[in-house]
């Protein structure tokens, strides 16, 4: 068995964000909006405002109701100081998603969720730089398990736009194992604890967890010596949080390199 940790990774981007942010003039302030208390929003908020502390940027808290949360959201827009802005999901009110989303200034979607964004979906992003800093070859079969906004959609349009054979799995799939049981790389991010077990995966697979909080991936996986998977925690979580710092350091240069306008 081979373990994806992304906290070794992770620490070694953490190491070029500080040095980014001590080279640049201004502090950076990311803008985290959010209506809801949840296990894995709480979990994450944590891990991103000591990110946040650690590598010198300004991390910011709104929460809001649903009849405030668009007003919000326009005054950080118009807000000079702010370099970054993210949705945390899910809503109370789940039906303004899209509208809460799509409001987001594209220079400022640093979790990459607007329509047109200017930026990749932070855990997508993670996922796969998890892989490449492991060396995993992103090929052959590929099953994406969930088609979520945060991470099963937009992995997969990703994974196709490159011209990867992707299969999209969601609550709807009939039978599961006839698809994950072909897959050469298995992504998951539905929130069901345990739903890949082992009887559903051939010999030599790659399986990336990308579900916060609980863990995805069977323990039986982990019992066997032939696949590569990431543990959960300590896998696509950590890189993650280093993604969507990323974006923002992303935004910050963008504004300085932006023409002035008269």
């Amino acid at each position: 068995m081979k373990l994806l940790s992304g906290r070794e990774a992770a620490d070694y981007i953490k190491q070029r964000h500080m040095a980014m942010v001590a080279g640049m003039d201004t502090k950076h302030r990311l803008a985290i909006i959010r209506s809801k208390d949840n296990e894995a929003g709480d979990f994450y908020l944590k891990k991103k405002r000591q990110y946040g502390e650690d590598i010198g940027a300004i991390v910011d808290l709104y929460v809001e109701t649903s009849d405030t949360i668009l007003e919000r959201i326009d005054r950080l827009n118009k807000d000079d100081g702010v370099t970054g802005i993210i949705i945390q999901l899910p809503l109370t009110d789940q039906s303004i998603t899209d509208q809460a989303t799509a409001a987001v200034a594209l220079e400022k979607d640093v979790d990459g969720l607007a329509p047109g964004t200017n930026y990749e979906a932070a855990t997508p992003k993670a996922a796969l730089w998890l892989l490449a800093a492991h060396n995993v070859d992103v090929a052959g079969r590929i099953v994406v398990v969930g088609q979520g906004r945060l991470v099963g959609k937009p992995l997969a349009d990703r994974l196709e736009a490159s011209g990867h054979d992707v299969v999209r799995c969601d609550i709807n799939t009939k039978d599961l194992r006839a698809e994950t049981i072909q897959a050469d790389i298995i992504f998951t991010g539905t929130g069901q604890e345990h739903l890949v077990k082992s009887d559903m995966v051939k010999p030599g697979a790659v399986l990336v967890d990308t579900g916060a909080p609980r863990a995805e991936l069977d323990p039986g996986l982990y019992e066997r010596d032939d696949l590569t998977l990431t543990p959960n925690p300590g896998g696509v979580g950590p890189m993650t949080v280093v993604s969507l710092f990323d974006n923002l350091l992303i935004a910050a240069a963008r504004r300085v390199s932006a023409p002035v306008q008269n």
